[in-house]
């Protein structure tokens, strides 16, 4: 009955949010309580374990994990696999990377390979020297042929698939420092011998392993794929229509079956690297086996029919998961997310004949679109309260994260009227039209497929209606998205994600004016704005500042700017749940903000 007059008075307030007499507003003040009570009571049914770098118990090998997947694999293709999330988190299962941080003592750990950092302060250059693990192969599955993993690996695909600018991989663009001289200098891969090469650095970087860290490719099928085939040649392997038994394995995984629309099934890898104290391989269940459902509310009805192992529940979701709790799953808590979705708006000029590009490119449209952005509402009515604003920059965990440092433009209805009559918009009969007669009017695309974000969108939208401001939801393929955003630019603004920056000079592709993914205005010749080319000054000069206290100003600045200029607007981090099957022994589940869900080490119960 309680949770019954919660989402009563949630319904009633939300009717009567805008008002503006002290009955109503007691009102809300009223359900924001409940709200907060309610959060009170979730939290105290669930579990909270955050991965602290404690040590797995041995497990026993045995069982089936029971998964599901919303979208098919576009590829098999490493390359192609970069611009589709889907097609890269499988193909990640097959691979291994060289170093692993560990969020928790922030300190960077060997993982494919072991490391060597040496400087050399003379000449102001850095070189890492990697070797790479004996027990590291490529195998396949049902065979018991084992190649091993070479320099060649690393090597040939840092150099002749990411650093041919012919592939345009993501990866080409961390190649590359910024000399004090203003010149760029490539950061060059030499194999050494078959187990040592070496990342040698034009100058000395603050965060050598976040630039050199990387997946490895089976160059013994990529290299004779360039060679005979050339870029086509390298692009037509691993099809979708492949047998993917014939995709080789030096990671924990091999994919061993697909039916399109149906199901995907990766099969345990014995030989790989990464073993308990008795020697058994991690991980311990045989087989995980995705099931292809095509949308979010199939995939919680799987988990309530009991047909998945986990769940990672929605905003809706939280009381019905939370409060079903019995013997057959567990939910575990983690602390509000490190990042957040941003709202972004399209400042490319290809798009310099359409109005909405005049409107983006005035910092005082973006200062009004944040000031009409109502976080709290969001909060209350999409999260249930379980959220917070997302006003800073950096997160928590990141080195230079400054609580002092916030966005200024925060909901204020009239505050945001007031930017926009300062960029030359008028009212008429309720309306912002600019000085050429076009009706303040854009589109704003989100991924079809996320219920969440289509709250939050109708939420602005309805915002932006209340002062003038039309916004139409376009809903579209997340695939497609990626598309626009990095080829066709045909877009005006979006939703979306771009990851979380840990480090201060993570994201080398999204913040630089140069970078693929700059979203709103990639692959700059030079930067189109003084205030983009401070943020290329300032990211060049923090990332090779090695001493803290120094680095400390310029990347105070940074964050400043971006808030400033509102290039991307952060959202909420939202609290997040995870629920996990009690037919698995959960002494080896954690859960966390900072690493999600680690679960490679469950096993099934005795």
């Amino acid at each position: 009955m309680r949770l019954l007059k919660i989402c009563f008075i949630v319904f009633t307030c939300l009717l009567l949010l805008f008002s503006c007499t002290k009955e109503e507003e007691l009102e809300l003040a009223e359900i924001e309580r409940l709200l907060a009570e309610n959060e009170f009571e979730l939290i105290g049914k669930t579990t909270s374990r955050p991965g602290q770098g404690q040590t797995f118990v041995d497990g026993k090998l045995g069982g089936i994990s029971n998964e599901s997947i919303i979208n098919d694999p576009k590829t098999f293709n490493q390359l192609i696999a970069e611009r589709d999330n889907t097609s890269n988190s499988i193909i990640e299962q097959t691979l291994d990377y060289l170093s692993d941080y560990d969020t928790f003592t922030r300190e960077w750990k060997p993982h494919a390979a072991f490391y060597e950092i040496e400087t050399d302060t003379a000449k102001n250059t850095l070189t890492v020297h990697f070797t790479i693990r004996d027990d590291l192969f490529w195998t396949y599955p049902n065979n018991d042929k084992k190649i091993p993993v070479t320099s060649d690996d690393f090597v040939f695909w840092y150099n002749e698939i990411a650093g041919d600018p012919e592939f345009a991989s993501s990866g080409y663009s961390g190649q590359w420092v910024t000399l004090e001289n203003g010149e760029e200098a490539h950061i060059d891969c030499i194999k050494i011998d078959d187990k040592h090469f070496d990342f040698i650095f034009p100058r000395i970087v603050s965060d050598p392993l976040l630039a050199t860290n990387m997946c490895l490719c089976p160059s013994f099928i990529y290299r004779p794929a360039k060679e005979k085939g050339g870029i086509e040649g390298v692009k037509n392997l691993f099809s979708i229509n492949c047998d993917p038994k014939t995709i080789p394995s030096c990671g924990k995984w091999y994919i061993t079956d697909y039916v399109p629309a149906q199901r995907l099934v990766f099969t345990r890898n014995p030989n790989y690297w990464e073993k308990d104290e008795k020697g058994v391989s991690i991980p311990y269940y045989e087989k995980m086996i995705y099931q292809i459902i095509g949308d979010q509310n199939t995939d919680y009805l799987l988990f309530t029919q009991g047909k998945t192992e986990a769940y990672v529940p929605r905003p809706e979701e939280y009381n019905d998961v939370v409060n079903n709790q019995d013997s057959d799953y567990t939910v575990f808590n983690a602390e509000g997310s490190m990042g957040a979705s941003m709202w972004i708006f399209n400042q490319n000029p290809v798009n310099s004949d359409q109005p909405f590009y005049e409107w983006f490119t005035k910092k005082e449209v973006r200062q009004a679109m944040s000031c009409l952005l109502n976080r709290d509402r969001i909060i209350t009515q999409t999260y249930r309260g379980l959220a917070e604003p997302k006003y800073d920059f950096f997160p928590e965990v990141n080195p230079f994260y400054n609580p002092d440092i916030t966005l200024q433009y925060k909901y204020d209805a009239k505050k945001a009227e007031k930017l926009l009559k300062s960029a030359g918009f008028t009212k008429k009969d309720g309306l912002f039209y600019d000085g050429k007669g076009n009706k303040l009017e854009f589109d704003l695309m989100i991924a079809a497929s996320n219920t969440v974000v289509n709250d939050i969108a109708q939420i602005i939208a309805d915002e932006c209606s209340k002062v003038g401001v039309t916004i139409n939801i376009r809903q579209t393929d997340f695939q497609k998205i990626v598309e626009m955003l990095t080829s066709t630019y045909d877009w005006q603004s979006v939703i979306i994600g771009l990851g979380t920056n840990l480090f201060p000079s993570q994201g080398s592709n999204v913040w630089p004016s140069d970078g693929n993914l700059h979203a709103w205005y990639p692959l700059q010749e030079k930067p189109a704005t003084e205030w983009e080319a401070r943020i290329d000054e300032l990211y060049n000069e923090g990332c090779y500042t090695n001493d803290h206290d120094a680095a400390k100003p310029i990347w105070d600045e940074y964050q400043r700017i971006l808030l400033e200029q509102c290039p991307v607007i952060y959202l909420v981090r939202s609290r997040n749940f995870f629920a996990i099957r009690n037919k698995w022994d959960l002494s080896n589940v954690y859960y966390d903000n900072r690493n999600g869900a680690m679960t490679d080490h469950i096993f099934i119960k005795e």
